[in-house]
């Protein structure tokens, strides 16, 4: 596929379903002075990327609207400023977009080095999910050792790392799913809960002695805020990443939020800045990438696509049936 200088990556024609993506043949990018040019051998989908292609997510000023927000690969070139990383290395990174790509440009504090335990596959699968997770549940939430989390969309890509992360660092675990399938799933996780046959708020009484959890991850949104409020300890952190179910909510307790001294926070990767992204990267290398050397924390890979395949991968995201990542393989 690649010629010369030359390589593909996948544009979306306009705003709509799968069929919306392409293929287009440019040039290969060169990396700026912080910056590591990456040879891909494989790239996550997100649910950033589903949204992006629906018309649904647009760009901040001057950010590619390639999509793509996470890439394994082979370091190929490095800009001036690269210190920390050489031609040849292995590495998945988090990037500004333009994932889907046979070549991709990833800033250097956003990159880190692959295990050589982790698979390209695997490393693929890391970067997207393991920053939103480290920043919201760890950074923001604040959750720590002997604490109690509740995880929505505990069968996703983000849910399900952040229930490895917790299981591995000593945090009790309970999680929304969907179906009885994914409950079984992800049982070796977590207590999962069929929020669409059982109450989660009553079960999670039921199983905490009415006493709740410290902290909840939420992608949902606005039809679960009156029980996520309800089942918050007192200094509880409410931390939202998505709003797949709403985003306006017609009445909020805020007496409850007051009694409780709860915290109610919520961010997204894309908008924050470059200092940010690396303080994420830092914490990820010093306190999650050991456990990857273990072989603990690795991302569950539900389907792989080749890339000629790139429709079909996000037909797959469309249907809600993932339980963890879906990955695009070039090698």
């Amino acid at each position: 596929m690649t010629q010369d200088n030359l390589m593909q990556h996948v544009v979306i024609t306009e705003a709509g379903g799968p069929e919306k993506l392409a293929y287009e043949t440019v040039s290969i990018p060169e990396p700026k002075a912080d910056e590591v040019l990456v040879k891909v051998h494989a790239f996550g989908i997100n649910r950033p990327d589903i949204l992006q292609r629906q018309g649904l997510y647009p760009m901040p000023k001057g950010v590619t609207p390639i999509p793509g927000l996470e890439v394994a690969g082979e370091v190929v070139a490095i800009g001036h400023n690269v210190t920390l990383f050489k031609v040849g290395d292995k590495v998945c990174g988090l990037t500004n977009g333009g994932g889907y790509a046979e070549y991709c440009v990833v800033p250097e504090s956003q990159t880190i080095t692959i295990p050589d335990n982790v698979s390209f596959t695997q490393a693929a699968a890391i970067p997207e999910t393991f920053f939103t997770v480290w920043a919201n549940v760890f950074q923001m939430g604040r959750a720590k050792a002997g604490e109690t989390i509740l995880v929505h969309g505990g069968a996703s890509g983000i849910g399900t790392t952040a229930l490895m992360l917790c299981k591995s660092l000593g945090i009790k675990s309970f999680a929304t799913v969907g179906s009885d399938e994914k409950v079984q799933a992800i049982s070796h996780l977590t207590h999962a809960i069929n929020y669409k046959t059982q109450d989660f708020e009553q079960v999670i009484n039921e199983q905490t002695d009415q006493a709740g959890v410290d902290v909840i991850l939420d992608m949902v949104g606005a039809p679960y805020l009156e029980k996520n409020l309800n089942l918050l300890r007192r200094d509880g952190r409410l931390v939202y990443i998505a709003f797949l179910g709403g985003a306006k909510v017609k009445d909020v307790k805020i007496n409850q939020i007051m009694m409780k001294r709860l915290t109610i926070t919520g961010s997204t990767m894309r908008a924050r800045t470059t200092a940010e992204k690396a303080q994420i990267a830092q914490g990820l290398q010093q306190h999650v990438a050991p456990l990857w050397e273990k072989g603990e924390c690795l991302p569950m890979i539900y389907q792989t696509f080749k890339f000629n395949q790139i429709q079909d991968a996000h037909a797959c995201m469309d249907t809600g049936e993932h339980i963890g990542k879906v990955v695009v393989e070039l090698i």
